[in-house]
């Protein structure tokens, strides 16, 4: 039972949106991508089995964005 509300709490969504198109890329973005990082970051360290988990190449171009230019 992983119900994406008690997971993500709207962090995925807001990504999910901005990937598909439907919403902006804001500050919102950035933070949502923040507290992405930050949540795998601590389950790879609790667990060796998340080691290979990463971002999809469609977040890595948004934090790939934000790092050059602020905004896209």
């Amino acid at each position: 039972m992983f119900g994406k509300a008690v997971v993500t709490e709207g962090h995925f969504d807001v990504l999910n949106d901005n990937i598909n198109g439907t919403r902006a890329i804001d500050e919102h973005t950035f933070a949502s991508v923040a507290v992405l990082a930050e949540r795998l970051e601590k389950l790879q360290r609790s667990n060796s089995v998340f080691g290979d988990v990463s971002f999809s190449p469609e977040v890595e171009e948004l934090v790939h964005c934000e790092s050059i230019s602020g905004l896209c």
